[in-house]
Parts: structure tokens; sequence; C-alpha cells
């Protein structure tokens, strides 16, 4: 007897992301495409999901339906889109990866009520080595303490909407863990003309936009005399892909919670 595929549907299926993932599942023989969501009136509607995937599996509009084929959705479209996604989940009862960045505090709101009743798994970033730097951002904020100052820099592609991007403002996150501080309070960016001295204990931000970039993430650890640099560079977005197909497979059949990245790594 074999095992089922688990059945995989993709919202955002005509962006960057989406068409990555739908790319990267033919390496995936535990995973099966069973559906691919775009907004109605978008381009990729009504064609073909995808190479390597059938021609009769086209891309549609009608979430509601392709929740209810589905074990897992992965969602990479819109904030805006997001209160439909979980609806959609809740109403199949299905779990959800959400890899959509830009999200507000009402947003997470929505996560938090939908993950009483279903698997639910956000990150700002999906990739393994981005998860794992985090973790270490955390260990090292907590073990050196506030006279270290922290800097977090990023580079993105020039079509990126969200300034610091979603992956910079984990990693401010989990520094301000290590710390035991409340990030918006101690967080310093878009620094311009006179500013005075570095306030001690400030996380600060820098974003870069341009070209084709996937995703440079640089966090700085600075003292009286030394530094650490801890770098991420994604050289493509296969890596998100990957990853994010990676936490769709560990979520399957997961009670109802609120899900990260870290928990895919066991960390």
């Amino acid at each position: 007897m074999t095992n089922k595929p688990i059945r995989i549907g993709v919202l955002g299926a005509g962006g960057r992301m989406g068409q990555a993932i739908i790319a990267q599942m033919g390496d995936w023989p535990g995973l099966a495409l069973a559906g691919a969501v775009e907004r109605a009136g978008h381009a990729s509607c009504g064609r073909p999901a995808g190479p390597g995937h059938p021609e009769t599996l086209t891309v549609c509009s009608n979430i509601g339906a392709i929740a209810h084929k589905c074990d897992v959705l992965i969602d990479f479209s819109a904030p805006a889109a997001l209160a439909t996604s979980l609806e959609a989940a809740e109403e199949a009862r299905c779990a959800l990866v959400i890899g959509t960045t830009g999200l507000e505090p009402a947003h997470h709101a929505q996560i938090d009520a939908a993950a009483q009743r279903i698997a639910v798994l956000q990150a700002a970033n999906t990739s393994l080595g981005v998860t794992l730097l985090a973790r270490l951002v955390e260990q090292a904020a907590r073990a050196l303490g506030p006279d270290w100052d922290i800097e977090i820099a990023e580079l993105h592609h020039r079509m990126k909407v969200d300034a610091p991007s979603g992956t910079a403002l984990a990693l401010g996150q989990a520094a301000a863990r290590g710390r035991g501080i409340d990030l918006a309070a101690n967080m310093a960016s878009g620094r311009d003309g006179i500013i005075g001295a570095r306030a001690t204990g400030e996380i600060g931000f820098a974003s870069l936009r341009g070209g084709s970039a996937a995703g440079d993430h640089m966090v700085l650890l600075a003292s009286e005399g030394e530094r650490i640099e801890l770098w991420h560079r994604a050289e493509n977005r296969s890596i998100f892909a990957r990853g994010a197909l990676k936490a769709a497979q560990w979520l399957a059949g997961k009670p109802a919670g609120r899900y990260a990245m870290g928990d895919v790594l066991g960390l």
C-alpha cells in the first residue's frame, strides 16, 4: 500500500514565488500540486499552472474550491488577500503556510485567531539558512548584552515594496528577544541628517533596493575594538521555494496551532 502524496495548493501562483514553488514541486515525490490560485483578472488566470504539471491544471481565482482539494495551502500572495486565504483554509480545514511579507499587527491577530482552528505556519522568510541565522542572532544578542551595537542591513530587488524587509524585522525581533526588550521601542531606521549619537541598546535597520537581488541580510554586532558580522545571501528564489515546500510537508496533519520555521528545523 503506497502513501498518498500531500496535496498542495499555491496561492499567488502567478507571482515570482508562486512560480518558483510550482517549478520546484517536481523534485518532491511526496507532494502533489492540487491547485493554483491568483486574484481575479490576473494575466495568469486560465493558463497552465506550470511546466511538469498537467495542462488541464490551470490557474484559477476560486480559492475556496481549491482549498477543499488540498491538505496544505502555501500563500505568497499579498497582505490584502490574507483574510480570504485564512477563511478558505478554515472552511476546508486544511493547513496553511504563509510566506507573504509586509504583514501588520492586524494580520497577525487574524493568524492567531485562525490558528485556534487550523495549523498555520507563518514565516517572514522560508529559507532554512535564515531560520538558523535568526537563532544565532538571538543567542549572540543574549550573550553579548547592550554594550554591543546591533545593525541590520538588507538588499532586495528594485520591485520589493516593503522596507525594512520582513526578514530584517524578524532578525530584529530575534535580537530583541535575546535582550529581553521590545523591538518597536528600540528600533531605528531611515537615519538621515544630523541624528546625534547612537542610542545605547537601539537596533538599527538599513534597506537597499536595486537590480534583481533575491535578498541579502547582514547583522552587525559591534563593540569597542571588535565586531561580529553574520551574513545570509540568497542567490535565487529556489531556496525560499524549497523551504516553503519543506514547511508544507512538515505541517501536513499537524494539530491546530501557530507554528514557525524553527519548528520545522526542530529549533
